[in-house]
């Protein structure tokens, strides 16, 4: 027998089971013949093993064999190819695309080759190559599902959602079984539904739950996405059983999936939060690693750059926007780091102006991006999204800047490695709660979140504009639906029974929405027509109509952030019980630095009792709003020239450490003057 007939019978004979000990050493003694022989023959047969390797999880053996087949046969497809793969599952992915490259080069009517570098580059954010190379794939092989499904990906992240659920339906087609494209589906229809589609949102709870019926590998990102969206449309039947099935996967570890906001939901405590936000930041970045050298020198004045996909009309511009404004910029450069939308608004402008520097990176990948940020020599870089919707978490991740802060976007733990800090304050993040945190916690004096004083309140309008009772006291709820749970529906209806024609205003969410509230309070015995709706309103109408409502109750485990200084801006009292997460102890933090703690109740039998009395008792109401107006110049909470010194000085502190070369670590911020 020939060497390279004794190679290929020994491989045979190896293939699947690489723990073989006497037939791998047969096959390098014959690998190592053939090479003398001068045959191919042992590249082809220690890629192979390499790949067998592999799939038994032996990523670092079957890499070092690659090494070797590509070494001796450099012009052979198929080698690239398999080392595409392995690095590939290393996480490797920048080198992964070279090699997949390559294998295109080399065999070029090989449609898996450009499909996987396609799929590759999308997840690199490389959205121009890689619809190349996925176009490329699809002329090649028109019937490659996995093609088709990146594709499909590739035009939701464009934020084409109509050609994107198009894409995904055709694979569907093609393979109705294949779960990933039941869950990739629904996620697309979510996501167009969350614009007005009623029909969307109903479609997306049933592919959500075709997926998990077929089968994932980790179901735990679907899981929740499907609770989220259960949440949504407040379809509360089975939501309990699914809540137990995904914090039981958090616990005992076996999804790194399942997103940390939505977990958030679950009020499962700061502990597995915890873990839940570390597990996934770790498989969003897997393979991307800090690549830009250290420094401890700075210029004369410290820069700072605030990374957001959020710098127009959205919560944390409108939070934001004077702070930016009135830095310090005899101390400070305050540089914008925006990689979101333009939607060419007043807000837009207004923060474009407002910044120093502006630097758009929507048009660059994550490694461009994190190049740009390093090259405009930001000091502290501070992620304003955390774990929210739109976040690029690969940028922070290669650490463009030597101190890196998350702040105000995202209320709890990063879990990122590359987070050096947390800003926050007592109240959301008590000092006894450092454990539950990967970033060292640093607390401003008074309420970690800023506001506005130019946010400006429109006309007020009559309570029968807004279709409330004349003379009934109103509770106002203007929180997500999602945040809406059965157990706190139970509770405000109790307080609807315990004050004769009181009503709940709720903001307007889907259709359905209104159906299953209306329902529930039914079923607990009030009446529907004491649930009154809100539509969405511009700024100041939405603030002006607060004024028509007696008390803001908060909702639990995620509580109202922005909506909770919207109502205080506004002169609404609102009462809340603190949680045990940071989401759910802002409004405690406004409510002391507003100065209402009051109405920050110990437990929920209190928060009853509260609503109750306040509404009982009108006199003691009118002086809770008599104080908001008249503390709404002084406060803390609405005093953004004070919050930026504090804020200031906690920037300075923490560059102070750095250019001392300590770690980074926790540290109060004593109020300013």
């Amino acid at each position: 027998m020939s060497d390279a007939a004794t190679v290929a019978d020994l491989r045979r004979r190896l293939s699947g089971k690489p723990g073989d000990g006497a037939l791998q050493a047969a096959l390098f003694a014959a690998l190592d013949a053939a090479r003398q022989a001068g045959t191919p023959e042992e590249a082809v047969a220690r890629s192979n093993f390499g790949e067998a390797l592999r799939r038994q999880g032996r990523l670092a053996e079957a890499e070092a064999h690659h090494r070797k087949a590509l070494a001796w046969l450099p012009d052979f497809g198929g080698n690239h190819f398999n080392w595409g793969v392995t690095l590939q599952a290393l996480g490797r992915s920048a080198e992964a695309v070279t090699a997949y490259g390559e294998a295109a080069l080399l065999m070029p009517r090989f449609a898996p080759a450009p499909c996987n570098q396609g799929v590759l580059l999308r997840e690199l954010g490389r959205l121009d190559e890689a619809d190349a190379a996925l176009r490329r794939a699809l002329e090649l092989d028109p019937m490659l599902v996995p093609a088709r499904l990146a594709l499909a990906a590739l035009h939701r992240d464009r934020g084409d959602l109509d050609r994107a659920i198009a894409g995904f339906r055709a694979c569907l087609c093609l393979r109705p079984d294949l779960a990933e494209g039941q869950a990739n589906l629904a996620l697309s229809l979510k996501e167009r539904g969350q614009r007005g589609g009623a029909k969307d949102d109903a479609a997306s709870v049933a592919g959500f739950e075709r997926a998990l019926c077929i089968g994932l590998p980790d179901p735990g990102g679907v899981l929740a996405q499907l609770i989220q969206q259960r949440r949504h449309l407040c379809r509360w039947d089975g939501l309990e059983a699914l809540s137990v099935r995904l914090v039981g996967l958090v616990r005992e570890g076996r999804t790194r999936q399942v997103h940390p906001w939505i977990f958030l939901g679950e009020g499962a405590g700061p502990e597995l939060e915890r873990a839940c936000a570390e597990r996934y930041a770790a498989w969003k970045t897997r393979g991307i690693e800090p690549v830009f050298p250290n420094r401890t020198g700075r210029g004369d004045r410290l820069r700072i750059g605030y990374l957001s996909a959020d710098y127009h009309e959205h919560a944390t511009a409108v939070l934001i926007a004077e702070l930016v404004e009135r830095h310090d910029r005899g101390r400070f450069e305050i540089v914008g780091c925006s990689y979101g939308p333009d939607d060419g608004g007043p807000m837009r402008r207004r923060l474009a102006a407002g910044f120093d520097r502006f630097l758009d990176l929507s048009a660059l990948t994550d490694e461009a991006a994190a190049q740009a940020i390093h090259g405009a020599g930001i000091d502290i870089l501070v992620d304003l999204k955390g774990h929210t919707q739109g976040v690029r978490p690969g940028i922070a991740a290669r650490r463009p800047a030597p101190v890196q802060a998350q702040w105000l976007g995202y209320p709890g733990t990063t879990g990122s490695p590359t987070i050096d800090y947390v800003i926050a304050d007592p109240v959301v993040a008590p000092a006894d709660h450092r454990r539950f945190y990967s970033e060292r916690i640093v607390h401003l004096p008074d309420s970690y979140q800023p506001n506005d004083r130019k946010r400006s309140i429109g006309p007020v309008p009559s309570r029968a504009d807004c279709g409330l009772p004349a003379d009934a006291v109103v509770f106002c709820a203007f929180n997500a639906p999602y945040k809406i749970g059965p157990e706190l529906f139970g509770r405000w209806c109790r307080i609807l029974q315990r004050v004769p024609g009181s009503v709940l205003w709720l903001l307007e969410g889907p259709a359905e929405v209104a159906v299953n509230l209306r329902r529930a309070a039914a079923e607990r015995g009030i009446a529907a027509e004491r649930l009154v709706f809100a539509p969405r309103l511009p700024g100041p109408a939405h603030l002006a109509r607060h004024r028509l409502a007696d008390l803001f109750l908060d909702s639990s485990p995620v509580g109202a952030h922005t909506t909770a200084s919207d109502a205080l801006w506004a002169g609404l009292p609102v009462l809340t019980v603190p949680g045990h997460s940071f989401a759910g102890r802002v409004a405690a933090s406004l409510l002391h630095a507003v100065g209402l703690p009051e109405s920050a109740v110990p437990d929920w039998d209190a928060y009853e009792a509260t609503a109750q009395r306040l509404a009982e008792r009108p006199a003691e109401l009118a002086g809770l709003k008599r104080r908001l107006e008249e503390g709404r110049a002084t406060a803390p909470l609405f005093d953004t020239d004070r919050f930026a010194r504090s804020i200031e000085a906690a920037y300075l502190a923490m560059w102070e450490i750095h250019a001392a070369g300590g770690p980074p670590r926790g540290f109060a911020v004593a109020a300013q003057g």
